[in-house]
């Protein structure tokens, strides 16, 4: 089980993250696509990353946009495998 950060190292990683933003116990991210061709395309992108880390994503998919929220479940809260793999994410096009 990964380590819960406290809020002040929340509040210092979050600050490095652009397009992300912290809501309660997640860090989410929204991203717009030309179409749901290219919404699917990335959520594509976001297997191997994900498989890598042992840490995946919930995907919300609305027609051309693709919302991204990492928790750590089984912490019950945000850890350091959350903003390692939103860094990761944020490399994708």
């Amino acid at each position: 089980m990964a380590d819960l950060l406290n809020d002040t190292e929340i509040k210092e990683r979050a600050s490095q993250l652009l397009g992300w933003t912290v809501e309660g116990k997640q860090l989410r991210c929204t991203r717009s696509f030309k179409d749901f061709i290219g919404a699917i395309a990335f959520v594509n992108k976001l297997v191997e990353p994900s498989e890598a880390a042992g840490h995946h994503p919930d995907i919300e998919i609305s027609y051309n946009k693709v919302t991204v929220n990492l928790t750590s479940h089984d912490a019950g809260g945000l850890s350091e495998k959350d903003f390692t793999l939103a860094q990761e994410i944020s490399t994708l096009d």
